[in-house]
């Protein structure tokens, strides 16, 4: 057997390890894109994914139980390529593109489809087109059978869909035979009301507002006062702290009710005249309307209305889109073409006498 000698085997030795030492390492892997890695991150995958797939590309979603992003093929020779961006590869039998157009068939039918066909989507992870139905209307599986399109899911739903509207101060409030203005949001527990004034509601009945039915009149004290609350019974209909500022900006946001006192600004929404501002000039003033109508503890002020904008509401100067109410347009006299001046039921009488809590931002 041949010897190596001492010199030699240190010699081959160093290169060894020179070798090991500059060895080139195995790629590495990508890492996995998870809904941590944020929308813009997830965004761009997806973009990029289903630009280079084109076809094949069935859509992406977030796999629920692990948070991984996942991607769907039709070939799944593509699944290399979806790995390398980071994502996970399923194969499925329709691309995106085909289930887009099966939808887009139905949105071409759309003026035809009963109220009982809640609405369709495209299912990505479940590679389907589905048509939400409420209960089993026969004409709206008519419908679905009659649309010539293939492989539909039927999913059974509760209800259909509905228009969510705010409620907005200022904004036309609608009473049997008469219209006024909504004031304020207010709230006790779970129950929701809309304060106006108190001669708007004295007569009761069902009120609705600019987006449909908001509920009944509940409580109503005029002459003495003149404030009024609706109780929000429609689940369509949502308080909010906005005032509608009309064509002079974006809504005000109520914060508080800290009260502003003699000469200070104050501006007024009302669905006749839209939105006015002015000073108060005197509180806890005495108005007396006539045929017995008399109303203690009202405010005045220099800021012009009209009818329908009773009730309507009352803040302070607006600052940085935001400010205090004030109260509810009771009465006044002139006109916002000749001028005139006003008078309102302080906000906060009302909220202490029913035990109410302002809507604020």
């Amino acid at each position: 057997m041949r010897r190596l000698s001492l010199s030699t085997f240190a010699v081959l030795t160093t290169v060894t390890l020179c070798a090991a030492a500059f060895a080139t390492p195995a790629a590495a892997a990508p890492a996995t894109l998870t809904e941590s890695a944020g929308p813009a991150a997830l965004e761009t995958a997806r973009t990029a994914l289903s630009t280079a797939l084109g076809g094949s590309f069935a859509g992406s979603w977030l796999d629920l139980n692990t948070g991984k992003l996942v991607v769907g093929v039709t070939d799944p020779a593509h699944s290399a390529r979806v790995r390398a961006a980071g994502a996970i590869p399923k194969t499925m039998r329709h691309s995106e593109s085909r289930l887009r157009q099966l939808q887009s068939t139905l949105d071409s039918r759309a003026a035809g489809a009963p109220d009982s066909v809640a609405g369709w989507h495209v299912d990505l992870p479940a590679n389907q087109l589905v048509v939400s139905l409420v209960g089993a209307d026969p004409a709206g599986l008519a419908w679905i059978h009659g649309s010539g399109v293939p492989g539909i899911r039927v999913d059974r739903v509760a209800a259909a869909p509905r228009l969510l509207w705010d409620i907005i101060g200022g904004q036309g409030l609608y009473f049997s035979g008469h219209r006024c203005s909504v004031g304020f949001s207010a709230f006790h527990d779970d129950d929701h009301y809309v304060l106006t004034a108190g001669h708007c509601a004295r007569h009761g009945g069902t009120v609705r507002g600019a987006g449909g039915t908001i509920g009944t009149v509940s409580r109503s004290s005029f002459p003495g006062n003149d404030y009024g609350t609706v109780r929000v019974s429609k689940d369509d209909a949502k308080i909010t702290s906005k005032v509608d500022r009309y064509n002079e900006g974006s809504d005000v946001r109520v914060e508080g009710s800290s009260v502003v006192g003699v000469n200070g600004r104050v501006c007024r929404s009302g669905s006749t005249t839209g939105w006015h501002c002015g000073r108060v000039l005197a509180i806890n003033e005495t108005a007396n309307y006539g045929d017995g109508n008399v109303v203690r503890g009202l405010t005045r002020t220099d800021a012009c209305a009209e009818r329908g904008d009773s009730g309507g509401s009352f803040v302070s100067r607006p600052e940085h889109g935001r400010a205090d109410a004030q109260g509810l347009l009771s009465g006044g006299s002139g006109n916002c073409k000749d001028g005139g001046g006003t008078y309102f039921q302080p906000v906060r009488e009302v909220l202490n006498r029913y035990d109410l809590t302002l809507e604020t931002d």
